[in-house]
């Protein structure tokens, strides 16, 4: 009986994980929006005055107050050059991707979506969401949210008919990030049956 009642609570309380990763440029912000979530996951986060530049990965394990039976682990991967070979070594297993912009880079625009272009057209990457946040709009120096689609349009003929978008966020100060993680949740929970099994 005792065996009945504990597995019974085990399947009750068993929570559905899924594996993000989170990609983008040196200095876009990956690691501020990774600490936020924590920090928003009432988990312990590093102060984000203290983060240093992303080399190897970072990774974490996020409960969401608002999906109580839901686990995301987040992968939050290098974005230097020489890095981002390493990103493909991850898709498959992936259930969504969130791809963070340096609204305040105009310089790298280019190379930003040539960059996200080569993710979304990798053979592993199929069908897998795709939200591109377009980071640090509590910056006087941004671009707006409207430019930067623009420049993402482009890429839309290689998204197929795979859920994608392009949200406003700021990592530094919060605001958007939960926004954010609510759009994901959403489609990784609708696209479930056509992903692989998660990291263990």
């Amino acid at each position: 009986m005792f065996h009945l009642a504990k597995g019974l609570y085990a399947s009750w309380n068993r929570k559905e994980q899924y594996s993000v990763l989170i990609l983008g440029l040196d200095n876009a912000g990956k690691t501020t929006f990774l600490e936020t979530l924590k920090k928003e996951s009432a988990l312990s986060s590093r102060p984000l005055d203290k983060i240093a530049p992303t080399v190897g990965q970072n990774v974490a394990t996020l409960p969401l107050a608002s999906h109580p039976g839901v686990l995301l682990k987040v992968w939050d991967v290098g974005g230097q050059e020489a890095l981002r070979a390493m990103w493909s070594e991850y898709y498959a297993q992936c259930h969504g991707i969130v791809f963070v912009v340096d609204s305040t880079d105009r310089a790298r625009m280019d190379e930003c979506r040539e960059t996200l272009t080569s993710v979304v057209t990798d053979d592993e990457a199929e069908g897998v969401p795709i939200l591109m946040l377009a980071n640090k709009q509590d910056r006087p120096d941004r671009m707006e949210i409207e430019d930067i689609k623009e420049i993402f349009n482009q890429i839309a003929a290689h998204l197929g008919a795979r859920d994608s978008r392009v949200l406003p966020v700021s990592s530094l100060t919060g605001e958007g990030v939960l926004d954010a993680i609510e759009w994901l949740v959403v489609r990784l929970e609708r696209n479930k049956a056509n992903r692989p099994p998660q990291y263990k």
